[in-house]
């Protein structure tokens, strides 16, 4: 792998504001002898400037053309959106989050291409744990409570509830379907005493279906 060039384009997916590789990672990545490029303004999104990257020891190039011109590594956020796809060169290699079940014409492209990827989602520890979607996973349930509350809200079409109530009124009762990582954290943010909360899920590794009441 001596000698080689990763680079990180600026994510134009609709919504998405986030940065493959923040300037730290730049540094450890430039320590360990790589080089990278660095699109500008692909940190904007998360308060990172191109100042910051170059300081990292990234070089910064103006356009993502140049970036997919000089890198053998891609490193996104999110899958590649068409917009993206003649960009990519034949054994080009790409490390994101891919969800390819859910889009054929991309696992196409990407085997036409023969773009060596790797998901995110896929990578497994030696125990089977998945440590780079863990994080989405706890993401995700947390803000699956804080959107609960947002359509409680009348102005949402909801019952016109506060999840935690006032005093004098009881509290929103609580209902996670589901066990995993998600569940886990949507069960940790529901918590309050005096809330009714029921969480059902699966059976996972052998275990008994997760059945609570609190």
């Amino acid at each position: 792998m001596a000698g080689l060039v990763v680079g990180v384009p600026k994510e134009i997916k609709e919504k998405e504001g986030r940065v493959s590789v923040q300037p730290d990672g730049v540094a450890e990545l430039v320590y360990d002898g790589r080089e990278v490029v660095v699109q500008a303004g692909a940190g904007s999104g998360c308060g990172f400037p191109d100042d910051e990257y170059v300081a990292a020891g990234a070089r910064v190039v103006g356009t993502a053309d140049e970036v997919f011109a000089a890198a053998d590594l891609i490193v996104k956020v999110k899958e590649p959106i068409p917009e993206e796809y003649d960009r990519f060169r034949p054994g080009q290699q790409l490390f994101t989050y891919l969800h390819l079940a859910a889009d054929r014409r991309l696992t196409e492209f990407l085997l036409d291409r023969r773009i060596d990827s790797i998901a995110y989602e896929t990578v497994q520890t030696a125990d089977g744990r998945l440590p780079l979607l863990t994080p989405m996973s706890e993401v995700a349930g947390r803000m699956a409570v804080q959107a609960a509350a947002h359509h409680l809200e009348s102005p949402a079409g909801g019952a016109g509830l506060l999840l935690g109530g006032i005093p004098g009124t009881p509290a929103a009762k609580v209902t996670i379907i589901g066990g995993g990582v998600a569940g886990t954290e949507a069960a940790k943010m529901s918590y309050r005493p005096g809330r009714r909360r029921a969480q059902a899920g699966l059976p996972r590794d052998g275990q008994r279906p997760l059945v609570r009441v609190a």
